[in-house]
């Protein structure tokens, strides 16, 4: 039937007469030019026969399945659960050899949120400017599509820091050795409840919506199909957005999951950093890739500066760091994105498909306490082991299991919402200060097996 659909369309050329008489809705007259429909790897797109114009869909489903166990007898219960992770639609346009636009939309568990919307100018040769919703160019991590993952999320540091979708103004420059990006960021537009944000903050407290500045610089000195070095910085000059719910007190919060989302507890979490007059976000990445082996790293660090109606003039200080890497077992090739800085989907290595075996160390520190007093910020800090298997059937399907160890700290209490220890009397407590450690048994730890199973067309 889809080649019945697809000859259908190909073959249903419009004749001269009617393409002069054509007009749209609304009656004005229109050019005409016949698209030719075809399966590239799974994607329907339909491309004009000088390939001035092409459209097509890009959808991605993902299920994901978690168990955890062994987190001490007083720890907050953990839920095994069942989620679809991702639920996307997107409809993609290069509109003219000079223009692209996209709208992409994440529909997952019954909830509605936009993810890209953007017009996009790509007429001068290595540059591209774009304006809409979508993801700034900062984290090696936080670009690669979530198709391309190595482990089914990313890491804690990467959540934590990494600026998401925003609208902004995007611009950038790229060849095959250099990479360079540029953004303006203002609010993020997701779901309902983000916006709700923005609108009230406006409205009752006549916020500004708030600004960033994200620059990033990435140097490839090696840059082949089979092989290459990614060695990259970027840095983020950030004040407080309405998007976030922080109400008359314009300010900072960091908080994350133990890099697993079916458990929704954040461990890690430093609450309403209140009066916070910017932030200084950074990173330092490298990355590289040999055949079958790819392997990335990268450190990242945050300096909340306040304002000086608080009298604290030295900034907090956060700061993580992970490394990862994956090896395809039947042959298959790693593949990097030189236009996006940032891995592709893999070539397998046999027809049925490959399998990718991948190991990863992640760490994390929300606390700055030295030398603070009663100001000193305890948002926990955790390290995190894992493994995991990718199994790749063709070039549209991945089932991966991933096992993880955490283990977090006595102040990863989730802003004093979570159990974290026993106290003198054996009782389990919320308040690290209270913690008697035994065997040095302070901040939950636990294990995590997931599994995901992935369609992408």
């Amino acid at each position: 039937m889809m080649a019945l659909f697809l000859g259908t369309i190909a073959f249903a050329q419009t004749d001269d007469a009617n393409k002069e008489k054509a007009v749209d809705q609304y009656g004005n007259k229109v050019d005409v030019k016949d698209v030719f429909a075809s399966d590239r790897d799974g994607i329907l797109v339909f491309e004009s026969k000088d390939k001035d114009y092409k459209f097509w869909f890009d959808s991605r489903v993902q299920v994901d399945f978690a168990n955890y166990w062994g987190q001490q007898e007083w720890a907050d219960k953990i839920g095994d659960g069942a989620s679809i992770r991702r639920a996307r639609f997107a409809v993609k346009a290069q509109i003219t050899p000079s223009w692209y636009g996209e709208v992409d939309m994440e529909l997952a568990n019954g909830s509605f949120e936009l993810k890209d919307a953007v017009v996009r100018y790509t007429g001068l040769k290595n540059f591209q400017f774009t304006v809409g919703s979508m993801k700034p160019d900062f984290s090696l991590s936080r670009n690669t599509s979530s198709r391309y993952l190595e482990f089914m999320e990313r890491p804690m540091v990467v959540s934590t820091f990494a600026p998401s979708r925003h609208l902004g103004i995007f611009g950038k420059y790229a060849n095959k050795y250099v990479f360079a990006g540029a953004s303006i960021l203002f609010q993020e537009i997701e779901g309902e409840e983000t916006r709700g944000y923005v609108e009230d903050n406006n409205k009752s407290y006549g916020m500004n919506e708030g600004v960033s500045y994200v620059g990033k610089v990435v140097l490839r000195p090696i840059n082949e199909a089979d092989y290459g070095i990614h060695i990259g910085g970027a840095l983020m000059f950030d004040t407080p957005k309405t998007s976030d719910e922080m109400g008359a007190y314009a300010g900072t919060r960091f908080s994350c999951r133990n890099a697993t989302n079916i458990n929704r507890k954040k461990y890690i979490d430093t609450d309403d950093i209140k009066n916070t007059d910017h932030n200084l976000i950074y990173t330092v990445e490298l990355a590289g890739h040999y055949e079958g082996l790819r392997i990335e790293g990268a450190w990242m660090g945050d300096k909340t500066y306040m304002k000086k109606s608080t009298g604290i003039d030295k900034p907090y200080s956060f700061s993580g760091w992970y490394v990862e890497g994956g090896y395809l077992l039947f042959g298959g090739k790693q593949t990097y994105d030189s236009g996006g800085a940032k891995f592709n989907r893999q070539r397998n290595g046999k027809k049925w498909g490959d399998i990718e075996f991948v190991a990863k160390y992640e760490f994390i520190d929300m606390n700055d306490y030295k030398d603070r007093g009663a100001d000193a910020i305890y948002g926990g800090s955790a390290d995190l082991f894992g493994a995991g298997l990718n199994f790749y059937f063709g070039k549209n399907v991945k089932i991966a299991i991933n096992y993880q160890y955490v283990n977090n700290d006595r102040y990863a209490n989730g802003k004093g919402k979570l159990y974290v220890g026993l106290d003198a009397n054996g009782n389990a407590t919320k308040d690290f200060t209270k913690v008697v450690a035994k065997d040095g048994d302070a901040g939950v730890n636990y294990h995590m097996l997931l599994g995901r199973f992935q369609i992408a067309f």
